[in-house]
């Protein structure tokens, strides 16, 4: 009796140990769930502050056909930058490196997206070159335009409407906001980069 009494001790030290073990991890998957759940919660929010999602790319590609660069711009291919635009949670502040300049005209839109998703207000930035068919630039406010622009899901064939338009130079910028790395983010407008200080 003597000689069961240690493995009984051993086994039921074992069970325990395997359930107390299963617990940890199954709190660990339910915490890492809970914490990806806010994650998607917390973009969601930010996403509903700008009025979009904002799921772009980490590579923006080549500049659309046909868009002119800049040929004496403020900040040339290569130089850093901090940025002022606020289109995305972490942009405000953000370092960032020119990666194109442009002369074009660029808008404001407002879009319904081709995936169903929800109303985008205010979508900062398109460039008259990402829009289909659209006559003679610029482009006046309230104008009904179908998007050629793909910097997001459901943006390119949508159709949308001009809120707003600028002529001053345009820039695409390598961006790392620390959550978030992008090559070739479209767009910023020049008054929306600032020198590095």
């Amino acid at each position: 009796m003597n000689t069961s009494t240690p493995l009984t001790t051993i086994a039921a030290v074992a069970a325990a140990s395997a359930l107390l073990l299963s617990g940890c991890a199954s709190s660990e998957g339910d915490e890492a769930a809970q914490h990806s759940q806010h994650e998607k919660q917390s973009e969601s929010a930010s996403g509903e502050d700008h009025g979009e999602s904002h799921e772009h790319a980490s590579d923006g590609g080549q500049p659309p056909k046909g868009i002119e660069k800049e040929s004496d711009p403020t900040y040339a291919v290569g130089d850093e930058v901090t940025l002022t635009a606020d289109h995305m949670p972490g942009m405000k502040g953000a370092k960032a490196t020119i990666s194109g300049a442009f002369e074009t005209t660029t808008y404001s839109v407002s879009y319904t997206p081709t995936d169903g998703s929800d109303p985008v207000k205010d979508h900062k930035w398109v460039v008259h070159e990402e829009l289909k068919n659209p006559g003679k630039a610029p482009l006046k406010d309230g104008a009904k335009v179908t998007l050629n622009a793909d910097h997001m899901p459901g943006m390119k064939g949508a159709k949308a409407t001009i809120d707003g338009s600028t002529d001053e130079t345009v820039y695409m910028a390598d961006v790392d906001t620390g959550d978030m790395a992008m090559t070739n983010h479209k767009w910023v407008t020049e008054d929306e980069v600032q020198p590095v200080k």
